[in-house]
C-alpha cells in the first residue's frame, strides 16, 4: 500500500478545482489539458522530475482529474497526487523521444475516450511544443481547440492559507542563504564555493522545514557583470571594489520566497549609493501603494518617482506573481507590477516585488517578497535590513 504525504487536505484542492471549472464554463471549454507542471502540482500535487518529457492533466466539468505521462513516471504520480490509481494513465516508452510516433498519439485516444470536443490547452507555454499541438490535431481531426494559456495560473493568483504557511517557510529559508552569503563572501573566495554553501543552506533548511530545490539556480553576477541580470556563476574569485547581487529563493514544498540583496567590497562609489538611496525610496513607496483595491500600475508608479527624481531610468516591470513554481521560473506569469498593467490587487495575492536596476556598466538589486493585506500595505515576507551591505 502507498502512503501519501500530501501537501494539501482534500478541501484545498476541492476549491481549486472548482476555481477552474468556473473559468473553463466561462470559456466553453469542456476539456482542459494542463501541461505546466506547476498548474499539474496546484491541481493534483504531482511532483517530479519528468516535464523534459510530455505529461499533463486532463481536467472536464465532472469527474477527479487524470495525470497522464510516461509509464515509469505513472508510479511517482501515484505516490503525489491525490486521486485514485485509475485516475493516472502511462504511456510506454517507445513514445519517447521517437521519430515515428508521438506520446499525443496516445493522449488523443484518452480524450476520445473521455469524449472530449471542445479542449483547451496552454498554447503559450514552456513544455508545451508545436509539433505536440500539431500531433493532437491530426490525431483528433472532429475536436475543436482554444489557447487555455495561463488559465490555471490565473486562479493561482491569490492563495490559501496553507500556501502562506509554505511560503513563510520558504522565506525562512531564503533568510538563512542570505545570512550565510554576507558571511561568506570575501575578496579571493571563488564563486562557485560560495554557490555550494548556498546550496547547503538551501537544501538544509531551517527548523521544520526543509529545503526543496528552486526554480532558478543562484544568480550572482559582480562589477559590471552585473549590468545583466541572469548570468550565474563561474570559478573566479569575488574581488575588491566590486559590487554583487544575490538572486536567490528558499523553497518549501514547492513554494518559493524570492530575496535579492547586494553586497559591495570595499569603499562603494557615490553614485552606487545614490542609487541605494533611490532604490530604497522606491521599494517603501511600493510597498506602500501595494494595498488591496490599488493597482499593478500604482506600485510601479510609487517605485518610478524616486528612481526618476536620481536620474535613474529603469522602463522594465518591477515585479512578478509567485507561488508554487517548477524550473525554468518562479512566476506564475500572470500579472506583472508594471505602469500599463491595472490589474486590481486582492488579498493574499503574493509578489516578487523586483526592481533590480541593471544600467550600461553596473547593477544592483534589493527586492522583497510580498503579501497584499487585508488592509494596509504589503506585508514582507521576509526580514533583513533593506539595503545594500558594505564590507570595508
Amino acid at each position: 500500500m502507498i502512503i501519501k504525504n500530501l501537501p494539501f487536505a482534500s478541501a484545498e484542492y476541492d476549491r481549486r478545482i472548482a476555481l477552474v471549472r468556473s473559468a473553463m464554463d466561462v470559456a466553453g471549454i469542456d476539456t482542459l489539458f494542463v501541461t505546466d507542471p506547476s498548474n499539474q502540482a496546484w491541481l493534483t500535487g504531482y511532483d517530479g522530475w519528468s516535464f523534459y518529457v510530455h505529461q499533463g492533466v486532463i481536467l472536464q466539468g465532472e469527474g477527479d482529474p487524470i495525470w497522464w505521462g510516461r509509464r515509469q513516471d505513472a508510479s511517482g504520480a501515484r505516490r503525489t497526487v491525490w486521486m485514485d490509481d485509475d485516475n493516472v494513465r502511462g504511456y510506454a516508452d517507445h513514445f519517447v523521444q521517437s521519430t515515428e510516433r508521438h506520446p499525443m498519439q496516445e493522449l488523443a485516444g484518452i480524450l476520445q475516450e473521455l469524449g472530449a470536443e471542445h479542449i483547451g490547452v496552454e498554447m503559450d507555454n514552456y513544455y508545451f511544443s508545436a509539433k505536440a499541438f500539431a500531433v493532437m490535431q491530426s490525431s483528433l481531426p472532429d475536436a475543436r481547440f482554444s489557447d487555455a494559456t495561463a488559465m490555471v495560473n490565473w486562479k493561482r493568483g491569490v492563495k490559501s492559507e496553507p500556501e502562506l504557511e509554505y511560503m513563510r517557510n520558504a522565506a525562512r529559508i531564503s533568510e538563512k542563504i542570505i545570512d550565510g552569503l554576507l558571511e561568506r563572501v570575501e575578496p579571493g573566495v571563488p564563486k562557485n564555493e560560495v554557490v555550494a554553501e548556498i546550496y547547503r543552506d538551501a537544501v538544509r533548511g531551517v527548523d521544520g522545514a526543509w529545503g526543496d530545490y528552486p526554480a532558478i539556480v543562484p544568480l550572482l553576477p559582480s562589477g559590471t557583470d552585473a549590468a545583466a541580470p541572469h548570468l550565474t556563476w563561474d570559478g573566479r574569485p569575488f574581488e575588491t571594489g566590486e559590487a554583487t547581487f544575490f538572486e536567490i529563493s528558499g523553497c518549501y514544498r514547492r513554494y518559493h520566497a524570492p530575496f535579492c540583496r547586494s553586497l559591495f567590497l570595499g569603499t562603494p562609489p557615490d553614485f552606487l549609493k545614490r542609487a541605494e538611496a533611490a532604490l530604497v525610496e522606491g521599494l517603501e513607496a511600493g510597498l506602500e501603494a501595494a494595498r488591496a483595491g490599488n493597482r499593478a500600475c500604482d506600485i510601479a508608479n510609487a517605485l518610478a518617482a524616486p528612481l526618476e527624481a536620481a536620474g535613474i531610468e529603469r522602463g522594465e516591470r518591477c515585479g512578478y506573481p509567485i507561488g508554487l513554481s517548477y524550473p525554468p521560473d518562479w512566476g506564475e506569469r500572470t500579472i506583472s507590477l508594471r505602469v500599463t498593467d491595472e490589474t486590481v490587487l486582492e488579498p493574499n495575492m503574493t509578489f516578487h516585488f523586483m526592481p533590480g536596476l541593471w544600467m550600461a556598466d553596473w547593477g544592483l538589486e534589493i527586492t522583497e517578497s510580498i503579501r497584499i493585506t487585508e488592509d494596509g500595505p504589503a506585508e514582507c515576507f521576509c526580514d533583513r535590513p533593506r539595503k545594500m551591505f558594505v564590507k570595508p
